[in-house]
C-alpha cells in the first residue's frame, strides 16, 4: 500500500465528499479512489466513510484522521518547497481573481501581507467575475484563481489552503419574536436569508447528519456581508461564514444557533495554470496564503 497515495485519496473525499470528484482531484478514476479508502480502512481496521447511493460522508475516525493525513501531507510538500532552493528575488506581476465574498473576508488581508512581503512582484487583486470554466481565469489573463468549488477540470492545478467554517445565526431580536430553533425541523417556521443558488443547508448534530431544504428565500443575494447586515437587521436566520459573523456574535447583535452543531464547511482553494511546476512568483503566493490562513485561524464561534 502506498501511504502517501491513499492519505492524498481520503483527503480529496474529505474535501469533495464524491469519490468521483476526488477523482478528478487525483486525476484517476472513483473506483481506483474508492479502493484506496477501502484499503486504508482495512490497513487502520476502522471505517473511515459512510457511503451510500447519493453521499459519502466521513465517520468520526475519518475526520481525525484525514486531518492527520492533511497534516502529513502540507508538511511534506512545504518540505519539499523549501528545499528546491527558491529565489528570494522573486519579481514581476502577478495577477489574482477570486469571488468578492472571499476577497472580501481575510483573504484580501494575506495577499496583502503577501505584497508587503514581496515587495518586486507587481501584484493584481480583482474581486467578481469569476466564470464557471475552471480554466477562464487564463484566458483572462490571470495567473492564480481563488474559490470554494470543486475543481472540474483536471488540466488544473489545485491548493487546498484551509477551511472556511460557516454558521447559522440571527439578531436576538428576531429569535425573540419567532423562536429560537431547537431541532433543524424547525427552521421551516424561519425565514432564511440565502446566498444566490443556495437550495440547501447541511449541519451535523451529535453525529447526525441534517439537511434542510430551503423551500422559499425571504432575503437574497449574492453577498455575505450583505446577508449578515440583513440578519444583523432581524429579518430572519442566515448562514454565514464563521470569519465574517464572529465580530457580530462578539458584540451581541447576532446569536449562533444549534450550539455544538457543525456546519458544513468549504474549502480555500487556489486554482493555477497546468504544468508540474509552477512560476516561482505563484508558488511563492500559495506558500505564503497557505501559511497566513494556519497562523491566523478562524474564530471557534
Amino acid at each position: 500500500m502506498d501511504r502517501l497515495l491513499v492519505m492524498r485519496s481520503l483527503v480529496a473525499v474529505a474535501d469533495t465528499e464524491s469519490f468521483a470528484e476526488a477523482a478528478e482531484l487525483m486525476m484517476t478514476s472513483a473506483s481506483s479512489v474508492s479502493r484506496h479508502v477501502a484499503s486504508l480502512e482495512k490497513h487502520l481496521g476502522a471505517r473511515l466513510v459512510n457511503r451510500t447511493a447519493r453521499s459519502v460522508t466521513l465517520t468520526e475516525y475519518g475526520v481525525r484522521y484525514s486531518a492527520f493525513a492533511r497534516r502529513i501531507i502540507d508538511e511534506i510538500e512545504e518540505e519539499d518547497r523549501s528545499l528546491s532552493g527558491m529565489s528570494e528575488s522573486i519579481s514581476g506581476s502577478l495577477s489574482v481573481i477570486c469571488p468578492k465574498w472571499l476577497g472580501s473576508l481575510d483573504l484580501g488581508d494575506a495577499i496583502a501581507a503577501f505584497s508587503v512581503r514581496y515587495p518586486d512582484i507587481e501584484v493584481r487583486l480583482e474581486l467578481g467575475g469569476v466564470q464557471d470554466r475552471a480554466y477562464a481565469f487564463l484566458d483572462s489573463g490571470f495567473d492564480v484563481s481563488f474559490h470554494s468549488r470543486p475543481l472540474r477540470d483536471s488540466r488544473m492545478r489545485l491548493r487546498r489552503i484551509t477551511s472556511l467554517p460557516f454558521v447559522l445565526g440571527a439578531a436576538p431580536g428576531y429569535l425573540d419574536q419567532r423562536g429560537r430553533p431547537e431541532e433543524v425541523e424547525d427552521l421551516l417556521k424561519h425565514d432564511c436569508l440565502t446566498h444566490d443558488h443556495e437550495l440547501s443547508w447541511r449541519l451535523e448534530i451529535g453525529g447526525d447528519q441534517h439537511v434542510h431544504k430551503i423551500a422559499r428565500s425571504a432575503f437574497t443575494s449574492n453577498s455575505y456581508l450583505a446577508l449578515q447586515k440583513a440578519a444583523v437587521h432581524g429579518r430572519g436566520v442566515a448562514l454565514l461564514p464563521l470569519r465574517l459573523a464572529s465580530g457580530s456574535m462578539a458584540t451581541g447583535e447576532l446569536e449562533a444557533l444549534f450550539a455544538g452543531a457543525h456546519v458544513h464547511e468549504r474549502s480555500l482553494c487556489a486554482v493555477h495554470g497546468p504544468g508540474a511546476q509552477p512560476p516561482k512568483k505563484v508558488s511563492a503566493l500559495l506558500d505564503f496564503v497557505t501559511r497566513w490562513f494556519r497562523e491566523h485561524p478562524a474564530p471557534t464561534g
